[in-house]
């Protein structure tokens, strides 16, 4: 009999997945057998019939009274993930973000395994980092091939990171998460995911000048009384 397809999932929903995923985590470590999802929303942020309508694309529908089964949930969420496979992974860049991530002991229990640190520093290369020693940017297409690399990570200085990406692509790695301070092009086919931590800080920096803002407008309504 011939495989099903895999479901289409939305891309709102699969993003939302991973903050689901760090909730339930949270709840199965406290031993919380189930959840409801206006409890799930509140943990993740979200509204309950978002989460309804997210798990019902998993074929999760709960139990009216119960709610969710959390072990059943992790489980569910982490096969839709992929986390229950092995990614190995290489990082292109070892400078302070680079060797912060390679320290990282995150990864390896979500399922991506760290086999490769790469740098375009002579000087860096041989130097062990987080118990992988830094090897040189022009071996990057052996060890994807070697080591059956399946995602890179581009922790290089902006001006690098578009050279690394095509490196990476042409070495056979089809999923790039950049953590350089520029856009990138990937052709099509790539799958390419930006965390932009200056961008995260504007926008916390907007919030903090609004609470301040309304701060000072109670403090002077305060002082007129």
């Amino acid at each position: 009999m011939a495989d099903r397809p895999p479901r289409r999932i939305p891309e709102a929903t699969v993003a939302r997945l991973p903050l689901y995923y760090r909730a339930l985590l949270e709840m199965a470590e406290q031993r919380i057998p189930t959840v409801s999802s206006e409890r799930l929303a509140e943990m993740a942020g979200v509204n309950a019939a978002k989460v309804r309508k997210d798990f019902s694309y998993l074929g999760s529908y709960g139990t009216r009274g119960v709610g969710y089964d959390v072990e059943y949930l992790l489980f569910q969420i982490s096969r839709e993930l992929g986390l229950t496979q092995d990614w190995p992974v290489v990082i292109v860049g070892i400078g302070n973000l680079g060797a912060a991530l390679a320290n990282y002991r995150g990864f390896s229990a979500r399922g991506f395994r760290i086999v490769a640190l790469v740098d375009a520093d002579p000087a860096k290369c041989g130097m062990e980092v987080g118990g992988l020693a830094v090897e040189p940017l022009i071996d990057l297409p052996r060890i994807v091939a070697e080591r059956h690399v399946a995602i890179g990570i581009i922790a290089t200085p902006a001006s690098a990171a578009q050279e690394v990406a095509e490196l990476l692509v042409s070495a056979g790695v089809t999923s790039v998460l950049n953590f350089a301070p520029t856009v990138i092009a990937v052709p099509p086919g790539v799958s390419l995911r930006k965390v932009d931590l200056s961008i995260e800080l504007q926008i916390l920096s907007f919030y903090q000048q609004r609470r301040d803002e309304a701060e000072g407008g109670r403090v002077a309504l305060g002082g007129m009384s």
